[in-house]
Order: C-alpha cells, then sequence, then structure tokens
C-alpha cells in the first residue's frame, strides 16, 4: 500500500507526520507544586507549552554553562579578561539583546 502511495507521489497523513516531527524523549519529572503552577503560568504567557518551555529553558541553562566554561578556559590559557575587555564583552551582549546601557545599571542596583 505505501509502495503504491509513494508512487502516486501522494503521502499519507502517517509517513508525512512522522518524518517532520522533532525527535523528542519523553521524561517524567517531580515539581513542587508552586514551581508546577509558575511553569504553567510562564508557559501559558509565551504560548507555548509545559513541556516545550522546560526544553527551551534547560536549552538556554546549558548554552550559559557552556559559554562560562568556555570563558574559564580561556582565561586560563590568556590570564583574565581585563575591566576593559568584560565592559566590551558586555556592552556586545546588550547590543545582541537590544538593550542600552541603561538596562544593565537598572538591573544592578
Amino acid at each position: 500500500m505505501y509502495e503504491q502511495l509513494a508512487s502516486e507521489g501522494a503521502l499519507s497523513y502517517r509517513l508525512y507526520y512522522h518524518r517532520s516531527m522533532a525527535q523528542r524523549e519523553k521524561r517524567s519529572i517531580s515539581l513542587p507544586p508552586e514551581l508546577a503552577r509558575a511553569v504553567d503560568d510562564a508557559a501559558r504567557a509565551e504560548g507555548t507549552t509545559f513541556s516545550a518551555w522546560l526544553a527551551q529553558t534547560a536549552a538556554h541553562r546549558l548554552k550559559l554553562d557552556a559559554g562560562r566554561q568556555a570563558i574559564a578556559e580561556w582565561e586560563l590559557e590568556n590570564g583574565p579578561l581585563t575591566p576593559e575587555e568584560m565592559a566590551s564583552g558586555r556592552a556586545r551582549a546588550r547590543a545582541l539583546l537590544g538593550r542600552d546601557a541603561g538596562d544593565a545599571e537598572r538591573n544592578s542596583a
């Protein structure tokens, strides 16, 4: 049957669905009730699912950790970043995030 569909140029919904979906690994987690409610609220506010919000947040955290590790390795080889290099890096990060220098001052208070 699938050979006939393929030879006619048609794909069944089942074949198309499985080929286009991202691979996922199902996990079961336990969260304190207030944390679960907060994640539900955050996901709803972003128009996404609980699971997708957790996945996006975990991916973001892993990127931050990888960046910190890369900086630590660079500093081991090259010495600590100077205050000027730190300021330049912060300015570049703010620019990439679309924030101005005032955002940093407000957040550090």
